[in-house]
C-alpha cells in the first residue's frame, strides 16, 4: 500500500510539474502575452465601438417610430433626396480642403518652430498649441462673434479697406469658407507637431551635409525629412440651407432634432464602407513600411 501511495505521488507531481510547464510554455509565447495585454482593450473597443456599430445598423432597417423593419428602405429614401448629395458634395469639399489647407500650415509653421533658437522653441511650441489644446466648442463661439453679422471684427477691419461687409455665415460660399477657415485655424497645431516630430527625430549631421552639397532649403526638407461636428453645428448649424452641413451634423439633425432615429443612424452609416477602404490602404501602408524597418 506505501508502494502504491508513493507511485500516485509521484505521478500526481508529474502531472502537476507538466502542467506548470505547459502553463508556463503558453506565457513564454510573444503572441499570447500580447493577446493577453491587450485582451481588456478589445473588451472595451467592443462594448464602446463594435455594439454601437451594430447597433446603429439595425437601427437604420427600421421605420421612424422604430416598430418595422423596412431593409434598405432609409438608404433609398436618402439617395432620392437633393440634401443628402449636396451633404456629399460638402462633406468631400470640407474635407479634402480642410486638410490639405492644416497639412500645409502645419508643414510651414513646424518649420518655423525648429528653426527658432533652442532658448525660445518651448515658448513658441507653447503658444503655437493654444488653438489646438481650446475646446472646439468655446473657440467656435469667439468665431462665431467675430463672424456675426452686425458686430463683425472682420467686417469692422475690413471697412478701413472699403471692403465690406461681407456675410460670413448668411451667404452659402463664404458660410462654407468660414467653417473651413476654423476648421484649418483649429487642426493646423496637431500637423506642426507631427511634422515638428519628424524634423527633431533627423540628426542635424545630415542637414549641413546636405547643405555642403548644395542642397537648398526645400531640397534639405523632402529628401532629408521625409471632419467636425462641433465647428459646424456651432457656427451655422448646416446653413444656409443645408449648405455647410457635413455627416455628422445632418445625422444630428435628422436624428436627433427631427425625431428620426433609423434615418439618422442611416446617414452615418454611409461613411463606414469609404472609411473602411481608407482603413485598409493605411494599414497595408504601415504594414509595408514595418516590414522594410
Amino acid at each position: 500500500m506505501a508502494e502504491v501511495a508513493v507511485q500516485h505521488t509521484g505521478v500526481g507531481r508529474a502531472r502537476a510539474a507538466g502542467r506548470r510547464s505547459g502553463l508556463k510554455n503558453v506565457l513564454q509565447r510573444k503572441s499570447t502575452v500580447a493577446f493577453l495585454m491587450t485582451l481588456p482593450l478589445i473588451l472595451l473597443i467592443a462594448l464602446l465601438v463594435v455594439y454601437p456599430a451594430f447597433y446603429a445598423l439595425h437601427l437604420a432597417t427600421l421605420n421612424k417610430s422604430m416598430t418595422k423593419f423596412i431593409g434598405l428602405g432609409n438608404f433609398e429614401f436618402l439617395f432620392k433626396r437633393d440634401t443628402f448629395w449636396l451633404v456629399v458634395k460638402q462633406s468631400c469639399i470640407f474635407a479634402i480642403t480642410a486638410v490639405i489647407f492644416k497639412a500645409l500650415i502645419g508643414f510651414i509653421v513646424a518649420n518655423f518652430a525648429h528653426n527658432v533658437p533652442s532658448k525660445k522653441q518651448r515658448k513658441w511650441r507653447g503658444m503655437l498649441l493654444v488653438p489646438w489644446v481650446i475646446p472646439p466648442a468655446m473657440s467656435t463661439l469667439a468665431w462665431q462673434w467675430l463672424f456675426d453679422p452686425s458686430y463683425s471684427a472682420f467686417n469692422y477691419t475690413l471697412s478701413f479697406f472699403g471692403i465690406g461687409p461681407i456675410p460670413w455665415t448668411g451667404d452659402a460660399d463664404w458660410a462654407r469658407f468660414s467653417v473651413i477657415l476654423v476648421n484649418v485655424w483649429y487642426g493646423a497645431p496637431f500637423f506642426m507637431i507631427m511634422y515638428l516630430a519628424a524634423l527633431k527625430s533627423v540628426p542635424e549631421q545630415l542637414y549641413e551635409a546636405a547643405a555642403i552639397d548644395g542642397a537648398n532649403w526645400w531640397q534639405r526638407i523632402w529628401y532629408v525629412t521625409f471632419a467636425n461636428f462641433d465647428i459646424v453645428r456651432i457656427l451655422t448649424a448646416g446653413g444656409p440651407l443645408d449648405h455647410t452641413h457635413i455627416f455628422a451634423t445632418w445625422a444630428f439633425r435628422l436624428g436627433i432634432e427631427g425625431g428620426d432615429i433609423p434615418l439618422g443612424a442611416s446617414v452615418s452609416l454611409f461613411m463606414a464602407p469609404i472609411l473602411a477602404i481608407a482603413a485598409i490602404f493605411i494599414l497595408r501602408d504601415i504594414s509595408k513600411r514595418g516590414n522594410e524597418a
